[in-house]
């Protein structure tokens, strides 16, 4: 079942908000949403995985732990009540998503042009483990990949490591 959106885009129309919700639990708050007749739009892109015995095509968010949407100013209540919704994004006009934006972002993926989420960690840049036995430890990426090494220090000896782990396992230092 894909749950790209319940209603055609239009370039006329009003423009969109943006949905924060809790990352992975998009596609469940796209069927709440389908359902109460909220007009939304996840972006989905398909991606082929390897799970431990096979191959498999998913499809994953275009951005992780966002939908857009458009309500009637009567639903804003019942929309922050569905579980794993943290906010509606600003009011103001530039926390809005133009239609044009979106249409050419489905565009994109309709010609299954390679769309993919972007984290804005780049080669070279200070990170701090969030999670696990190295937990706090700040390091430097050195590699991205499916995942990314993280070069780490140890302090006391002037040595190095390599951390193997995913991008949302690290938290840019600025």
């Amino acid at each position: 079942m894909r749950l790209a959106s319940n209603r055609e885009l239009s370039v006329d129309a009003a423009p969109w908000h943006v949905l924060h919700v809790q990352a992975r639990h998009e596609r469940s708050i796209a069927r709440y949403l389908s359902v109460h007749a909220a007009d939304f739009y996840l972006p989905l892109y398909s991606e082929r995985v390897r799970w431990s015995d096979r191959y498999v095509v998913t499809e994953r968010p275009l951005f992780p732990g966002y939908i857009f949407l458009r309500y009637a100013p009567d639903q804003r209540i019942s929309i922050l009540s569905i579980p794993g919704v943290f906010r509606i994004m600003g009011d103001e006009p530039r926390n809005l998503v133009s239609n044009l934006e979106l249409m050419r972002i489905r565009e994109g993926l309709a010609q299954n042009l390679h769309l993919r989420p972007y984290s804005g960690v780049v080669v070279g840049t200070r990170v701090r483990v969030r999670s696990g036995a190295l937990e706090g430890v700040d390091g430097v990426v050195r590699e991205l990949r499916q995942n990314c090494e993280v070069l780490l220090s140890l302090a006391a000896t002037h040595q190095q490591f390599l951390l193997k782990t995913t991008l949302d396992n690290v938290t840019v230092l600025v």
